[in-house]
C-alpha cells in the first residue's frame, strides 16, 4: 500500500520541497501550510497543478500548527482520505534574527509555539491513530544549531530549534515499543535557496536594538551573515535536504538512523551530536532501557 505522509510547513522551503519530491517517489503526501489563501494562494496551486500535472497523490491541506482546531481538523481530514498515517514529518518553524534582548517575551513565545508547541499539538492529533497501527515513523526536521557553532542574533530561533531537539529525543523513547520509529534530520545553515533569513523575525523593541546596532556591535550582524554564506559550498542545495528525507522515509522499518546530518558547512554539529548520542544510548543501558533505542518489530 502507498505510505502516507503528513509534513508540516511545506508552503515553501524545505517543506515545499520535501512534498514534492516525496510526491513523486510515489508517496501519498498531505502537505500542510498555515493558510491554503497565502500568497494569492500560489505555493497551494502549484502544488495542485504538479500533481494534476504528473498525476500525484500530492494534497494540499490547511493547517495552523498554533490552533488546536485547524490542527484536530486538518488530522480528521488526513485519516479520512487515507485511512491511516505512516509518516508524520514535523517541519514547520521560523526563523529571527537580531540582538536577543530586543525581542520582546511575546515574540519567543510566537517561536516556540511554531517550533515547538506546534510539533506537540500535532503530535497529539495523529500519534493516537499511529500507535493504533503499531508501526510508523516520526521525522523531525530540526537544526544544526543546536549543538553546532552558534553565531550570534539567533538566539529565539535557536533556543526553540534545541526545544524541538529535546522533545524529539524523548518522544523517540516514548514511541519505541508502540513500534513508531524516529529520524532527527539536522540541516545545517543553507543561506542561499530558501527564503528563511530572509524571511526572519526581526525585534519588536527597536529602540533596544539600536544599542546594538549603532552601538560596540555595529555591523557585525552582517559580518556573521555573511561568514555563514562564506562556510556554505558553492554547489550548497537545499534541495539536498528534501533528498535526505525521501531517503529516510523509503528505508526499511528498524533500519533508520536516528540522526542524519545535512550540513555542507560543516559547522560541528555532527561531531557534537555523535558525542551526545553515544552518552544518550549508554545511559539507557545503564538503566535497563537500552530496548527503547530501537522501535519494536
Amino acid at each position: 500500500m502507498t505510505q502516507s505522509i503528513l509534513i508540516t510547513g511545506a508552503s515553501s522551503g524545505f517543506g515545499a520541497m520535501a512534498a514534492r519530491a516525496l510526491a513523486r517517489a510515489g508517496y501519498s503526501v498531505h502537505a500542510s501550510m498555515r493558510d491554503l489563501a497565502a500568497h494569492d494562494g500560489r505555493p497551494a496551486a502549484e502544488m495542485e497543478a504538479l500533481a494534476r500535472d504528473e498525476g500525484l497523490a500530492l494534497h494540499p491541506l490547511a493547517l495552523d500548527v498554533t490552533s488546536d482546531a485547524s490542527v484536530e481538523a486538518a488530522a480528521a481530514e488526513v485519516l479520512a482520505r487515507s485511512g491511516r498515517l505512516d509518516v508524520l514529518i514535523h517541519n514547520a518553524g521560523h526563523m529571527a534574527f537580531g540582538p536577543a534582548e530586543a525581542f520582546t517575551p511575546e515574540q519567543f513565545l510566537r517561536l516556540y509555539e511554531v517550533n515547538v508547541v506546534g510539533a506537540q499539538r500535532v503530535s497529539r492529533a495523529l500519534l493516537p491513530a499511529m500507535r493504533a497501527a503499531g508501526r510508523g515513523l516520526v521525522l523531525w526536521v530540526g537544526s544544526s544549531s543546536t549543538r553546532g557553532g552558534t553565531p550570534p542574533f539567533l538566539a529565539p530561533y535557536f533556543a526553540a530549534k534545541a526545544g524541538m531537539d529535546a522533545l524529539a529525543q524523548s518522544y523517540a523513547l516514548e514511541l519505541a515499543r508502540f513500534g513508531i520509529e524516529t529520524t532527527i534530520l539536522v540541516p545545517g545553515a543553507f543561506t542561499k535557496g530558501t527564503m528563511h533569513f530572509a524571511h526572519a523575525m526581526q525585534p519588536a523593541d527597536e529602540a533596544r536594538a539600536a544599542a546594538w546596532w549603532s552601538g560596540p556591535y555595529r555591523g557585525t550582524d552582517e559580518t556573521a551573515l555573511q561568514g555563514l554564506a562564506a562556510l556554505e559550498p558553492a554547489d550548497a542545495d537545499p534541495a539536498s535536504v528534501a533528498e535526505a528525507i525521501v531517503r529516510i522515509v523509503g528505508l526499511p522499518h528498524g533500519r533508520r538512523p536516528f540522526r542524519v546530518h545535512v550540513d555542507p558547512s560543516q559547522d560541528g554539529a555532527e561531531v557534537v551530536n555523535g558525542v551526545a548520542d553515544r552518552v544518550r544510548a549508554q545511559l539507557l543501558e545503564r538503566i535497563g532501557l537500552a530496548d527503547l533505542l530501537h522501535p519494536a518489530a
